[in-house]
């Protein structure tokens, strides 16, 4: 499993230069330990890695943290020193690791019902003080590491919650679509993480969409150092520009996405792209950025429709799809006019038919089955409104989609299943083979006409 650090090989990279021979064999010892840590954790499978610690009973879900001091050495978890609802300690690293795991456990349970990195009530588990001046924070699988960085170009890295939240993200991201850590998908891992960071952020200072810096690592940069932060989503390529750690490369749409081998990719360079489609979209559409964009993020994340090979124009797609299920026209406009001004355009156009979310009462459906092996047919008209809440968003989704019309006249298997679906109000009629239907939607048909 590819363990996700914090900051990028190119930032590490570009310090192995530096006129002082401690702030180079610092970057080198930290380029190291994230190779070393990689091939260690690689051989850990991810049902093993995702596994919870404590089981969800019958109780409200409530955070579990456990702090642990690896004392300047590479063992983690280390001695620990700090468990839930014990008192605050005199080590700032403890108790901000301590507090960014509960701002995000927080942020994950309030904005969308989600118990832990699991959805199951995992233990949030991070050690501080990692190494001696390690110049990263990652996520391993398990838990959290952070290093306390070399106080010369890195501070210590609990100084920021949006990256405790991005780390946490990983371990989200792995247990849901489970992108693959490289080239597009790899960039939109990377970018999901810095979204729900900074939406972890904004949540725990109660700002807007507007009212938000958008940037990522504020902090982290020592004094000294020309930068704002480590990425600025809403204008990417703008964080740092410094003689020692050089500029930064995220490009800010399409025209300037880089294609290389190195860093998986590009992953932290590309991701820049995304991060601005969100930005844009989170402050056109207003209020809290996770109330409406990062709603709507966070279910295809979630959702049946992503894949691990997602890229950013399935993913705009996607997104605009959900947009325009459950929050109308305008919001689907918005999400795909951000992702138009990033330059991913491609299968992400504004869906053509789409359900007003104001009247989902007046959206009238016939679904209709026949075939089969004793050649019995059976039929339900019914509204949206009459479905169950999630059903009724599946639908709404799956109108806008192109699933149904990419099956159309693709010939079905001898005693299969054959789907009618009309709507009149859309002035969509097809019919489509079930065997060409992905096995959630299949599943959702069943479901609507058995009622």
């Amino acid at each position: 499993m590819t363990r996700c650090h914090i900051i990028p090989p190119y930032m590490l990279e570009a310090l192995l230069a530096d006129a002082d021979p401690d702030v180079a064999d610092r970057a080198r010892t930290s380029l190291r330990v994230d190779a070393q840590v990689r091939a260690a954790r690689a051989v850990q499978p991810l049902s093993a890695t995702l596994k919870p610690l404590r089981t969800a009973g019958a109780v409200a879900p409530s955070p579990h943290r456990v702090i642990s001091d690896a004392r300047h050495t590479q063992t983690t978890p280390g001695t620990r020193v700090r468990g839930e609802g014990d008192p605050p300690t005199d080590d700032k690293a403890t108790d901000e690791a301590y507090d960014g795991l509960g701002d995000t456990w927080t942020f994950y349970e309030s904005a969308y019902g989600r118990d832990s990195i699991d959805g199951r009530g995992m233990t949030l588990l991070g050690t501080v003080h990692y190494g001696r001046a390690y110049d990263n924070a990652f996520w391993d699988g398990t838990q959290m590491i952070f290093g306390d960085g070399d106080g010369t170009i890195f501070n210590r890295f609990t100084i920021a919650k949006d990256v405790i939240g991005h780390e946490l993200t990983h371990g989200v991201t792995a247990a849901t679509a489970n992108l693959t850590y490289s080239d597009q998908p790899g960039a939109l891992n990377e970018s999901i993480s810095d979204v729900f960071g900074s939406c972890v952020k904004q949540m725990a200072l109660g700002q807007t969409a507007a009212e938000a810096d958008w940037l990522i690592g504020e902090g982290l940069l020592a004094v000294g150092i020309r930068g704002r932060a480590l990425r600025d989503m809403l204008h990417p390529g703008t964080a740092y520009d410094d003689p020692r750690l050089g500029t930064d490369p995220q490009p800010a749409d399409m025209s300037g996405y880089v294609t290389t081998s190195d860093d998986n990719g590009g992953v932290h360079t590309n991701s820049g792209i995304p991060n601005r489609a969100f930005a844009l979209a989170a402050t056109s559409l207003g209020g809290h950025s996770w109330e409406v964009a990062g709603a709507v993020w966070y279910a295809v994340l979630t959702g049946p429709d992503i894949t691990p090979d997602c890229d950013f124009a399935t993913f705009a797609r996607l997104t605009g799809a959900e947009a325009a299920a459950r929050h109308g026209v305008d919001a689907a406009t918005a999400v795909a006019t951000a992702w138009e001004r990033v330059g991913v355009t491609s299968r992400a156009e504004t869906p053509s038919r789409s359900v007003p979310a104001a009247t989902p009462a007046d959206t009238r459906l016939l679904l209709r089955r026949t075939g089969g092996f004793a050649g019995l047919s059976a039929e339900r008209q019914l509204r949206l409104a009459d479905l169950p809440a999630d059903d009724r968003r599946a639908w709404q989704r799956l109108l806008v989609a192109p699933t149904l019309a990419e099956a159309v006249d693709r010939p079905g298997t001898p005693d299969g299943y054959s789907y009618t679906v009309v709507c009149q109000s859309l002035g969509l009629e097809v019919s489509v083979a079930e065997s060409h239907l992905p096995p959630h939607v299949q599943s959702l048909l069943e479901r609507t006409l058995l009622g």
